[in-house]
């Protein structure tokens, strides 16, 4: 990977790239303008590139006015072609070379990944109008810089999880989400399924996890603390076929979907339509009901083979709509009053040697490590999948701190970081009464622009563990896509950076030039129509005056 350099005005471009490439200059000596892109401009695309000139049709086509049809040897060109070496040249098979003159544009990229994510900076060379879904001036003609962009990812997995079994979150947005993703060359959508609050995809043998699982009655308006209620039902799915388009459209932008099932916690709606996978020996679990509060139920899995038996039904048709390496299993925050009360949990624990309930839960997550695995599947789970023993071919997603991707590193797992203290995106961005249901700490743009994914302390090898990094948006006060706008933007944008570009150490990273650059990144972000936190504060209607959240005061520990 080519070392970055400083930004520059190009002859009145402003060039305010997001993520900021590895290396950009000037193409040719001297200065002067590179290309037009007009309605006689044609794509040039070379095998294995056709998607991503259909692509360039759809949106930068419309945006512009410009058809963008095929090359016919007149006029300006758009010419998209996979160069394999570019890989060793420039650092993997995401990798591209982006070249603006007077000759037209040209994407070359060491696969067709490396030609998309070229084609998303040739659409943010073009500016923020080209973000839209139509022209908006009767402009025929479009004016790029004459530069040279050099670039590739520092990590293979630059993830966001979108939490949709606490509100519901319809198909159009995810959709939406996945095209604003591409905008920002992140690759991995972690799609949180299940949860206490709802079940939110179709499993055809078990169907009341969608005719049960998939509604409750209400819902808390604001943290658990909070008094206020929204009184009416709330719930949704995605049929099997919905599920086969939102990865269909994720794999045309280059984006894998890795859906998360949890188990043995976060199972209240699971076990509210089916009660036999409950603790019936403690709990009558007849009379549960999808959860319509926030916090963690006690309410889990019970540990016998009718639970594994289910899950394993459950995770075949799991994987028949999603094709992805990995597949989450959650493994967070499983309570264990019930285990410990439950003489059916004691007899297994007896049966298969285990010292705990903490081993059990081991012994459970395990169990579909292995399920996975002999279908040549790789299970990964949050970093409570350590207590008790890690599965042998699990990897971990390292949430509460930076403690447990090391451990998991340092064992030989592969690790995503997401620790909470960063890249939780559900916590407030500003101190003060006006920031919307504030929760946890503080997290500015500035803070997640310094999140530096890599533990300090991992030796070279250890540290070739470290997969890549994830942002999380929990939607527990997040109603509609505006509130989760609100609180994804503009630091999902600080994120995609740092996750994107090999960056300096924290302390040493400029964020002057990142806060320049956003100047031009907010007008593609209006452009889009996203509804992020302005950079002066929430407007108006942003505010959510009177619903209690959780603000905590100081800095989070463990950063």
């Amino acid at each position: 990977m080519v070392d970055a350099i400083p930004y520059e005005l190009f002859h009145g471009f402003d060039v305010g790239l997001v993520p900021a490439p590895g290396r950009l200059s000037a193409s040719r000596p001297g200065g002067g303008q590179g290309c037009v892109i007009d309605a006689g401009t044609g794509i040039e695309s070379a095998a294995g590139t056709e998607r991503v000139a259909r692509w360039l049709r759809a949106t930068v086509g419309a945006a512009t006015g410009c058809p963008l049809d095929p090359h016919t040897g007149d006029g300006p060109r758009v010419r998209l072609r996979i160069v394999p070496a570019l890989a060793a040249e420039l650092g993997g098979p995401e990798a591209y070379r982006l070249t603006v003159d007077g000759h037209g544009v040209a994407v070359d990229g060491a696969g067709e990944a490396g030609v998309f994510w070229g084609a998303q900076t040739f659409r943010q060379l073009l500016g923020p109008d080209a973000f839209r879904r139509a022209p908006v001036s009767t402009r025929d003609t479009w004016r790029l810089p004459a530069v040279t962009v050099h670039d590739a990812p520092r990590f293979r997995w630059r993830g966001l999880l979108l939490d949709v079994a606490r509100h519901f979150m319809p198909k159009e947005g995810v959709l939406r989400y996945l095209d604003l993703m591409a905008a920002h060359k992140l690759n991995v959508l972690h799609f949180h399924l299940t949860d206490d609050q709802g079940w939110r995809v179709e499993i055809k043998r078990h169907p009341k996890l969608t005719e049960t699982a998939s509604w409750r009655a209400r819902t808390k308006f604001g943290h658990r603390a909070s008094p206020l209620w929204e009184e009416k039902p709330h719930g949704g799915y995605y049929t099997q076929d919905d599920i086969r388009e939102i990865v269909a459209y994720a794999a045309e932008r280059h984006i894998t979907v890795v859906p998360e099932i949890d188990v043995p916690g976060h199972s209240q709606a699971a076990i509210a339509a089916y009660p036999e996978l409950g603790n019936t020996d403690v709990v009558d679990t007849s009379a549960l009901t999808v959860w319509d509060d926030w916090g963690i139920s006690s309410n889990v899995l019970a540990p016998t083979d009718t639970t594994l038996r289910f899950y394993e039904g459950v995770f075949e048709e799991i994987l028949e709509m999603f094709p992805s390496e990995f597949v989450h299993v959650g493994g967070d925050e499983c309570r264990k009053e019930q285990w410990s009360g439950s003489p059916t949990a004691k007899s297994r624990m007896a049966e298969l040697g285990l010292a705990d309930e903490e081993e059990l839960q081991s012994w459970f997550i395990g169990h579909f490590d292995a399920w996975l695995s002999a279908r040549g599947r790789r299970l990964i789970g949050w970093d409570e999948i350590l207590e008790g023993g890690l599965a042998k071919n699990a990897a971990v997603s390292s949430w509460r701190g930076y403690g447990g991707g090391v451990a998991a590193a340092r064992a030989g797992h592969d690790v995503v970081m997401c620790p909470e203290q960063y890249v939780y995106l559900d916590y407030r961005q500003a101190p003060g009464d006006d920031e919307p249901v504030p929760i946890a700490y503080v997290r500015t743009l500035e803070d997640v622009y310094r999140f530096e994914p890599v533990p300090a302390g991992l030796t070279e090898e250890e540290a070739g563990h470290v997969l890549g990094a994830q942002a999380n948006v929990w939607t527990e006060v997040m109603e509609d896509s505006a509130r989760v706008d609100y609180q994804t933007f503009p630091r999902l944008a600080a994120f995609a950076e740092v996750a994107w570009r090999s960056l300096p150490a924290p302390a040493e990273r400029d964020f002057a030039d990142f806060e320049r650059r956003m100047t031009s990144h907010y007008r593609r972000l209006d452009a889009l129509g996203v509804a992020y936190r302005p950079p002066a504060g929430p407007l108006p209607w942003q505010r959510r005056p009177g619903v209690l959240g959780r603000p905590l005061e100081g800095r989070p520990p463990n950063t």
